[in-house]
């Protein structure tokens, strides 16, 4: 074959694209299709019921409630988690000693599997804090997970002490990349620190909020094993995420057409707000 060929092209494209073909791009348009039928995942027959479906979902106050859960868990978790991280990698990145070793501790969370860590921060907050409450006196911190807000927060708490860490290597390339020169001439002109994170690093470091922020926003949307290990959804669905209700829909009442017309609907909401989210921070980017 000759330097250039398109068959060279091919071969290294072709797997992948053969990947991405079976894996996303088919079962998509399968659930598609899936959604304007009766399927309950049991019996072999499909009706084709068009829009009753979507009809069905638009009035299910359940899955409202479910999105509204998982919108203010998403933009609280996406402040929280890029603050975290950010703050990390500054002070990874000021010349402390043992530095090298705090990026490891800091990034550990974030190997640990999701279901591992809703068990893990479950037993903290139910038993740990229950016992450090009734030390203390401290009555807010005993039933913790007991109430639709403790719930909330305690997601919140878990998700941020999981994947800061992540976002923590993002912000130290970020930091990294800026020109040395840079920071020596604003320390020429006697600019503060405060001055150097406002008007140098926060601009310079733009692109990396871009990509922090597009992580933290898909993740936190599609948030199950943490909900289902921490709090299950409960108590009585008050921290049932949009996740959770589209599995419970398949699987637990066995309407998979009814459930794929959540996931479809779902997929579509969060394919806007990410496009939006990337346009405005590339738009800020530039600006800056």
């Amino acid at each position: 074959m000759k330097k250039g060929s398109r068959l060279w092209f091919w071969v290294f494209i072709g797997p992948m694209l053969f990947a991405f073909l079976v894996v996303q791009v088919i079962p998509t348009l399968m659930g598609i299709f899936y959604s304007f039928t009766s399927w309950n995942g049991i019996t072999g027959g499909m009706d084709l019921v068009g829009l009753n479906n979507y009809k069905s979902v638009l009035a299910d106050k359940d899955f409202y409630k479910a999105f509204w859960f998982t919108a203010r868990f998403a933009i609280t978790a996406i402040m929280s988690i890029n603050l975290v991280g950010f703050l990390l990698a500054l002070l990874v990145t000021s010349g402390i000693k043992g530095s090298h070793v705090l990026r490891g501790a800091f990034f550990i969370p974030n190997l640990i599997g999701g279901l591992i860590l809703g068990f893990i921060w479950q037993f903290i907050f139910t038993k740990a804090f229950d016992a450090l409450g009734a030390r203390l006196g401290i009555e807010w911190l005993e039933g913790w997970l007991a109430t639709s807000t403790t719930g909330f927060w305690g997601l919140v708490i878990l998700m941020t002490w999981q994947m800061a860490g992540y976002m923590m290597i993002i912000y130290i390339s970020g930091l990294q990349n800026i020109p040395d020169s840079v920071m020596e001439a604003a320390a020429i002109d006697g600019a503060s620190k405060w001055q150097v994170l406002k008007n140098i690093t926060l601009p310079l470091v733009a692109p990396a909020f871009t990509v922090g922020i597009f992580l933290t926003l898909s993740n936190s949307f599609k948030l199950y094993d943490q909900n289902l290990s921490l709090t299950g959804g409960g108590p009585g669905g008050s921290t049932e995420m949009v996740a959770m209700n589209i599995y419970n829909t398949a699987f637990k009442f066995n309407k998979l057409g009814l459930a794929q017309a959540k996931a479809v609907i779902f997929l579509i909401v969060l394919a806007v707000v990410a496009l939006t989210q990337m346009y405005i921070s590339k738009k800020k980017e530039v600006e800056m």
